[in-house]
């Protein structure tokens, strides 16, 4: 398993005593930008919280593999500070704290060093003039008050700020307008510059974000199964045709279970 950067095996997944994944696996390596596609209320975000360890998803059966090590069991902070980040379909307003300590912090706690003021400030421009964002923002509270496009791109600012080692992308794209889906792709390619070993999990139920992207992996979930993975010409399959079939295989196959 120590071959791949994430390694999920036969993930079943409890929440709140209702099963919503069932024997999932995933393989992603590093440098890999992988896409989980499928229709909404399927399990693609249940998918991306229990990789983070969202202490409400109960795993009831099977391995989570990362960096080489198995866990399952470790709490939220831990696999953090390992390397792994999720982007928030709907972020989170946290008065009192502002964006800009918000992001020191985690690089800090993440990299276990202090990080010189200027130095970050400076960094945390660069980065914010990528995505047009005012650097106003920087002293205002964690997303409060901000649009909804501003809380995508200041989930794409920290993106770029923790460079992690493996990003799962939880509909990044979702209610954002054409010019700020390309800012949103503007960042992840700076990530991706910055950090070439640096792995993605986009998920999705749209392609938008993925235009500029090179995708090396298109995985179809329904009903809490992966039903079908493929290259990237799967999601233009899926832009074609839409999900109808995938629908069918995953009730095809819960039938003969």
């Amino acid at each position: 398993m120590g071959k791949n950067l994430l390694t999920v095996k036969d993930l079943t997944v409890n929440v709140e005593e209702k099963e919503i994944l069932h024997g999932v696996n995933l393989t992603i390596g590093k440098g890999e930008t992988h896409v989980l596609l499928g229709p909404n209320g399927t399990g693609k975000s249940t998918l991306g919280n229990t990789l983070l360890g969202n202490p409400k998803y109960n795993v009831t059966r099977g391995e989570i593999w990362f960096q080489g090590k198995n866990i399952t069991e470790e709490p939220v902070n831990e696999r953090a500070k390992m390397g792994l980040f999720l982007s928030f379909q709907n972020p989170l307003e946290v008065p009192g704290v502002t964006l800009s300590f918000f992001i020191r912090s985690a690089v800090e706690l993440k990299t276990g060093k202090r990080m010189r003021l200027f130095e970050f400030r400076k960094e945390l421009e660069k980065a914010m003039e990528v995505l047009q964002m005012d650097p106003s923002y920087a002293d205002r509270d964690l997303n409060v008050g901000f649009s909804g496009g501003e809380k995508k791109k200041s989930e794409i600012l920290q993106l770029m700020m923790l460079k992690p080692d493996l990003a799962i992308l939880d509909e990044t794209d979702s209610g954002l307008d054409v010019d700020a889906v390309r800012l949103a792709s503007e960042g992840i390619r700076e990530y991706q510059k910055e950090n070439p070993d640096g792995a993605l999990l986009i998920i999705t139920h749209s392609t938008r974000i993925l235009d500029a992207l090179h995708v090396d992996a298109t995985h179809i979930m329904v009903n809490g199964h992966i039903v079908v993975s493929g290259d990237a010409s799967l999601v233009d399959k899926i832009n074609r045709e839409g999900y109808e079939e995938y629908e069918k295989l995953a009730q095809k196959g819960e039938d003969e279970r």
